[in-house]
């Protein structure tokens, strides 16, 4: 997971039109994205960074984070029932078909799989390459009573590394994909789509930039992407964009935060 706290100050200000909810049916030009998907590809391959390194870094920095709402979010715990709230509101609306199976991508101790997931759907299986973090999930995620489904399988695996082994109704990744290279960003999207159930929804909820430019943060060996970028990988790994909404409510020296809902391209 990439914590908000490393979040650096793009702005004093925002300006008010992009503070408004940006929700959108998404038109899709296959020839600009494919385009656009090449210049960003080429950009990447000039700069790659050296995956062995960059991976373990990560992994190195998240071991030394406590197995806590507090740690996961950098500090920043009191954000958790906003964070939800704003994931509740778009799930509605999107209105996700089926509710047998999620699957919650860099889920850490699994705050999102316990306060948006389970009471949503009736299993959530989560990805977590942590061992310390998954082994918290577990607890964390198993109550005597939960309010419509439970915990299921813990694949104790970086997302670079996973693919998914059954159908879900909804794949659901938060604060982790700055963590991938942009190479394995479009691989994993890739598989992700493979691993849905039909009608299925991919959510995404990340921090991206003001700017067009990727930033680096090497103190948790993170990048911050542009929204644009994300919009251009998504339809390069054969997605259609439904809905993009901005957190609300976020303390304003953070980086912005959307999510994006997306589903399977219909192959014709």
């Amino acid at each position: 997971m990439t914590d908000p706290e490393n979040c650096q100050v793009l702005e004093d200000k925002m300006n008010s039109s992009e503070d408004k909810e940006c929700m959108e049916e998404t038109s899709n030009c296959p020839q600009e994205s494919e385009a656009k998907a090449v210049d960003v590809v080429n950009a990447v391959a000039e700069s790659t960074v050296q995956e062995p390194k960059f991976y373990g870094k990560a992994q190195k920095y998240w071991s030394e984070v406590p197995a806590t709402v507090n740690g996961m979010l950098g500090g920043l715990g009191y954000i958790s029932a906003i964070d939800i709230q704003g994931s509740n509101t778009f799930l509605r609306e999107i209105r996700v078909p089926g509710n047998k199976l999620a699957l919650d991508c860099g889920a850490g101790i699994g705050r999102v799989t316990r306060n948006l997931l389970i009471p949503r759907f009736h299993c959530v299986d989560i990805v977590e390459q942590d061992p310390a973090f998954a082994s918290k999930a577990r607890e964390y995620c198993t109550t005597e009573s939960q309010p419509v489904g439970s915990l299921g399988e813990i694949y104790n695996v970086g997302l670079q590394k996973f693919t998914p082994a059954k159908k879900y109704d909804l794949i659901w990744s938060q604060w982790v994909l700055g963590h991938l290279t942009e190479l394995d960003l479009v691989d994993f999207f890739r598989r992700v789509r493979q691993g849905l159930a039909p009608d299925g929804f991919f959510v995404i909820k990340e921090n991206v930039t003001k700017s067009k430019e990727i930033i680096d943060d090497d103190e948790d060996s993170s990048v911050t992407r542009p929204l644009e970028h994300y919009d251009i990988l998504l339809k390069t790994a054969g997605f259609r964009i439904v809905r993009k909404v901005r957190q609300q409510n976020f303390p304003k020296d953070l980086y912005p935060v959307y999510m994006i809902a997306c589903k399977p391209l219909s192959v014709a």
